[in-house]
């Protein structure tokens, strides 16, 4: 059973954070309310399930003992892996902070009513703007309403505060994953669909700019390119990814050359093979780097889809899951929040132009 759950938790790749969740406690909740004892529960048990494995993740370390007669003995002592003692307190620290914001949320302004549903309360308040105003079509989410006369002050500052820790929460999350991700080992299955070339992989246009001798900015190029969606973002991320380790690969096996092929090679200025795919693989890392920064709730990209999916560490693995689902968690907190927000701008948008109409 912990097996099953576990390869369920390991494989899910979460495309839409505000729908998608590994976690099926929090995988049909859409509001900003405390969860119920019974989905707490729940939820307790499946981190509990998630988790398991990481208390048999242990590595071993030399200890100086001395016997009672004084003779020093150097013996081998077990102790939890570094890995799991600096990342797992951290996870379920960020866990409790986040439960501890839904839990904030009792006797709220707002409310929600289900879309396409129209209470007397919601009809007669002039709330339910938020549902025309709507773009998504998600028509299983519920909408957030507002007083007729918006939220008050402290209610937006309490939002604001809460949405700004739920942000800081997502930022660590996203940061604990990504370190995470990058101590896997690369799969062969993955080295052996790296293109034959970085340029083929990126394009011509891209490829220019990058091979530009000096003076190479990774955000000029970036704005260049004018990247509108995330979509773009991710299509490009696995490019430049692809290109990076293509180019790591081709320095690498510059290195196996005898000291003759090296020498000629640094003397030659036309074909410096090894120098300019290690200079072009630095550059491919820096770009990829503005690009996620660029684009923060980026979904994973095909490297680390395939990371996960051949993975065979189990401790790395838990460690994984667990703060992708805090990644995805605190991501939909600050979304409801917005959504809170943008129905309270929508109302006092109305009533501005009722009383200057008036």
């Amino acid at each position: 059973m912990e097996q099953q759950q576990f390869e369920f938790f390991a494989n899910e790749k979460l495309e839409d954070p505000e729908i998608v969740d590994p976690a099926t406690v929090f995988g049909h909740n859409h509001k900003l309310e405390p969860l119920p004892k019974e989905k707490k529960a729940m939820w307790r048990r499946e981190m509990d399930c998630l988790l398991s494995v990481c208390d048999y993740m242990v590595e071993t370390q030399s200890s100086l003992q001395v016997l009672q007669d004084g003779t020093p003995i150097e013996v081998m002592m077990t102790q939890t892996r570094s890995d799991i003692c600096v990342n797992l307190p951290a996870l379920q620290k960020l866990e409790a902070m986040l439960i501890e914001i839904l839990d904030n949320f009792q006797d709220t302004e707002f409310w929600y009513e289900e879309q396409g549903s129209r209470s007397s309360k919601s009809v007669s308040s002039g709330s339910f703007t938020r549902i025309e105003l709507r773009k998504e079509e998600k028509w299983w989410v519920p909408v957030p309403c507002v007083p007729p006369g918006g939220l008050s002050e402290e209610s937006r500052k309490n939002l604001r505060h809460k949405r700004d820790c739920a942000n800081q929460i997502h930022k660590a999350a996203m940061s604990i994953n990504s370190s995470i991700l990058s101590e896997m080992e690369i799969p062969d299955s993955y080295m052996t669909t790296l293109p034959k070339s970085g340029r083929s992989s990126l394009g011509d246009s891209i490829y220019k700019q990058m091979y530009v001798p000096e003076n190479f900015s990774p955000d000029y190029l970036l704005d260049c390119l004018n990247i509108t969606s995330e979509h773009e973002a991710l299509e490009l991320a696995d490019k430049v990814e692809a290109s990076m380790y293509t180019w790591r690969r081709k320095a690498g096996l510059g290195h196996s050359k005898s000291s003759w092929d090296l020498v000629k090679d640094f003397m030659s200025e036309t074909d410096n093979r090894s120098d300019k795919n290690t200079v072009l693989a630095e550059r491919a890392e820096s770009l990829l780097f503005c690009l996620k920064q660029r684009f923060p709730k980026l979904s994973q990209t095909s490297l680390d889809i395939c990371k996960i999916q051949c993975n065979q560490d189990m401790g790395k693995a838990a460690l994984e899951s667990y703060s992708r689902i805090l990644e995805g968690l605190a991501f939909n907190i600050v979304s409801w929040i917005e959504d809170v927000f943008s129905t309270d701008r929508s109302i006092n948008h109305e009533t501005t132009n009722i009383n200057k109409s008036n």
